[in-house]
């Protein structure tokens, strides 16, 4: 049995999502669509999922993630649906309500945050406003957890008995709206019927001018005409255009259910105190400041104390295993070429990019924050203004925001934005926000070139990565990508205090995706590189990797880094195995200096100097993102040659930032 879950944006989705599930969730795709999705077993039933859809406002097709919702449901045809619906805020909430009722699937209603409802004065009837709807309606608190069991009983009764809602109608029998949809629900029925949808919510999408739903339905040429003319005749009469008219009915209806069952709370604590919080976080002058203060502060903390710390504990346990595993196969007297692997290969090249779990879990412990909190929001909304100036909408900073995290869902995140000018010019620069696969390489620079100075180097390439995208975003505001953004709406949730359970989630998640990575993309890539670099083309074991197939393959491309300070055969060959996986580049340098994680650093000071440092780490921020990122980037913009130029600006733009940072600084030495 599947159950789809549906709701607003903040309405506690997600949450109630983590309290069905617990860890019983893995991430799929939609079918045919590269969006990623959470499905979960639904921990006390059995045989029972659930499907996190998209937060949305209503069924019209305007963004990505209404049509995927929307899809989900009439072709998939998941057993019933639960809607989540913000108590504190139902007006709103219940017209997207209304809409599911109309897809005629078995439903449950979820009313979140009732525990807030009542502390600010307020109660709904329950019976009352089940009756006025026409489906069952549980309360729940899904960050307590109230409620939430009682909900998902009632939600596999439904499903398992196929109650359909009993209200079919939402507006007056004498109004223009209502004979306007059933003389259309009349002209369409054995459309509807052909495609096994349900008629009224065909003849809703139709009024609304859902040209989709005109091509499903194969509506003939005088069936059209029939159509427009019931509709104008509709709009002539209320005076209303037509989806004015269609959302005047829903919001007559819930504003007449609300009186009838809801004695609406005073103002909540939450909101007065988010306000308040407001003033600050989003104000004219501070806004910004604040963002860039509280980035510092993650920053310093997970680069200079606790992700530091931790990692240093990491590498000493790996060297300590690495040790001891290396001092078994000499003792056992093992092939010294299968011990090579092992110790060179396998303990050298992953276990350098295990020692970094720790600082990315700490990096996203910090991001989940400030998202749970409603902070990551709010900087979408600040930063609205500035990016409209080169051509953005503020949605495409959360894009950007999640590129600090991973590329790959940072680019499936573009759906969200509206147009698909602003979606492929969110996918253009969305690649130059360093991900955090690059951290392992800035870690290990920053130890042997800049110590001390962890959290200041990582505010100024993080800095640098979105400076040279929004600078790219101009650049193409003008030419391929003329045009204005489209308006930014979003809501903007009180503040609230992270769902532990949430945030621990979203952690083993990142970990799990990262220790993945570790044995298998990297894996494969570390022992390429070692079998690359321990023979020859002959096959012979080499007695120097200057004379490895890997050498051969470094030096056909080391002549064109070393303009950039940087010309060694080894660097370039760490920058190539990049491709795979950006932690590779330290597992391949880990490889080819034949040396462990604690003394790589020392190594590289022998290949760079400071200033050849920077240049490398600003290549390496700005080229090419990996081979699943390129491939996303494919996907999404439905083109190989589109894809191939993606790269090459990339690479390009990272070979002439690095260029001018060497020339210019070598300079001032």
């Amino acid at each position: 049995m599947i159950l789809a879950l549906v709701g607003n944006q903040n309405c506690g989705k997600t949450t109630l999502f983590n309290s069905l599930t617990g860890s019983n969730r893995h991430v799929g795709n939609f079918p045919g669509i590269t969006v990623d999705h959470m499905v979960g077993s639904v921990r006390s039933t059995k045989d029972c999922e659930v499907v996190d859809l998209p937060g949305i406002y209503s069924l019209r097709p305007y963004t990505q993630e209404e049509i995927i919702a929307r899809d989900f449901i009439l072709n998939e045809k998941p057993a019933g649906i639960i809607n989540i619906v913000d108590a504190t805020n139902i007006e709103r909430n219940l017209y997207l309500t209304l809409q599911l009722i109309e897809l005629r699937v078995p439903m449950v209603l979820a009313l979140n945050m009732m525990d807030e409802v009542h502390a600010n004065g307020g109660t709904i009837d329950i019976i009352c406003l089940s009756a006025a709807l026409g489906i069952p309606i549980v309360p729940i608190s899904a960050l307590k957890g109230d409620g939430v069991s009682e909900l998902i009983d009632r939600a596999v009764e439904v499903a398992k008995n196929r109650v359909l809602p009993s209200v079919h109608d939402f507006c007056d029998n004498s109004s223009p709206v209502h004979r306007c949809i059933h003389a259309v629900m009349h002209l369409i029925q054995d459309h509807a019927d052909r495609l096994e949808l349900p008629s009224r919510f065909c003849t809703i999408k139709l009024i609304e001018g859902d040209s989709d739903m005109v091509d499903r339905l194969e509506l003939l040429t005088n069936e059209r005409e029939m159509l427009e003319h019931i509709i104008v005749e509709m709009e002539i009469e209320t005076g209303l255009d037509r989806n004015a008219a269609l959302a005047d009915m829903r919001y007559t209806f819930i504003e007449q259910a609300v009186a009838r069952c809801v004695v609406k709370p005073q103002e909540s604590r939450e909101h007065l105190r988010s306000l308040k919080y407001d003033r600050i976080l989003t104000g004219k002058y501070t806004a910004i400041p604040v963002f860039i203060v509280v980035m510092c502060v993650i920053f310093w903390l997970t680069f200079n104390v606790i992700g530091s710390f931790l990692s240093d504990l990491m590498s000493k346990v790996i060297e300590a295993l690495s040790a001891a595993v290396d001092g078994a196969l000499t003792n056992f007297g093992i092939n010294p070429v299968v011990h090579s692997l092992i110790i060179d290969g396998i303990f050298s090249g992953v276990g350098a990019v295990l020692s970094f779990l720790p600082v990315i879990v700490v990096l996203f412990f910090f991001l989940s924050i400030l998202e749970d909190t409603g902070y990551m929001a709010r900087i979408a909304f600040v930063m609205d203004r500035p990016l409209r100036k080169i051509g953005l909408s503020g949605r495409a900073f959360v894009p950007m925001l999640l590129g600090f995290g991973c590329t790959v869902p940072a680019i499936m995140a573009t759906r969200t934005v509206s147009s698909d000018r602003d979606r492929k010019l969110a996918i253009l620069i969305t690649p130059f926000m360093s991900c955090s696969a690059k951290v392992p390489i800035y870690s290990v620079f920053i130890a042997a070139f800049f110590p001390g100075k962890g959290a200041l180097v990582m505010i100024a390439l993080y800095g640098t990565g979105i400076i040279i995208g929004l600078l790219t975003a101009y650049a193409f505001k003008s030419t391929i990508f003329k045009g204005n953004p489209v308006p930014f709406v979003m809501e903007l949730p009180n503040y609230r205090i992270p769902s532990p359970k949430s945030v621990a989630l979203l952690l083993w998640d990142k970990a799990k995706d990262f220790l993945q990575r570790a044995f298998t993309i990297i894996f494969v890539a570390t022992v390429i590189v070692w079998f690359l670099q321990t023979f020859d083309i002959r096959l012979n074991v080499v007695a120097d990797s200057a004379d490895s197939m890997l050498a051969t393959l470094g030096q056909c491309i080391a002549p064109l880094l070393s303009p950039l300070g940087f010309g060694d055969w080894r660097i370039a060959t760490a920058l190539i195995s990049g491709f795979t996986a950006k932690e590779a580049v330290i597992s391949t340098l880990s490889v080819l200096l034949h040396t462990s994680i604690d003394n790589l650093s020392t190594s590289l000071t022998s290949f760079f100097t400071p200033l050849t440092a920077v240049s490398f780490l600003v290549f390496t921020l700005l080229y090419t993102p990996c081979i699943a990122a390129i491939a996303t980037v494919k996907r999404e913009m439905g083109s190989k040659l589109v894809t191939f130029g993606v790269v090459v600006m990339q690479t390009g733009i990272a070979w002439l930032a690095a260029f001018a940072v060497y020339q210019i600084g070598g300079l001032f030495i």
